[in-house]
């Protein structure tokens, strides 16, 4: 029996502000998006050329204030070829959270505050 990874669900309470976010951020674009007809909530895939996995963000209609993230102990990771060029961009941002100068990675969080780890190709 195999199993590949194939998405991770975060919750947003603004999704057009997480979309941009991703989108300037990691370079992720909508893949595909799943609507209730209803209008209680919208799926929408983010994904890039790089990589078969998607980050699938999620709104509900009926949820009110921000999501309980718990101790942001959990985390996405990213890779980039240009570790510098990142930084200098999240830096930019403003939405760095974290550095481990001697391990070479950092954090950033996004406008719910997930926390994405950025590391430096292998």
């Amino acid at each position: 029996m195999k199993f590949k990874m194939i998405h991770e669900n975060y919750n947003v309470a603004d999704l057009g502000k997480s979309m941009d976010f991703y989108e300037k951020a990691l370079g992720l674009k909508e893949s595909r998006r799943i609507e209730a007809e209803d209008g209680s909530f919208i799926i929408v895939y983010m994904a890039n050329e790089n990589s078969d996995f998607e980050l699938e963000l999620t709104w509900l209609q009926e949820w009110e204030g921000a999501y309980n993230l718990g101790d942001c102990e959990f985390h996405l990771a990213f890779e980039t070829d240009d570790i510098d060029a990142a930084h200098k961009l999240h830096e930019e941002m403003g939405c760095i959270c974290f550095e481990n100068p001697e391990m070479g990675i950092y954090f950033i969080a996004d406008p719910d505050g997930y926390w994405l780890e950025v590391v430096p190709a292998k």
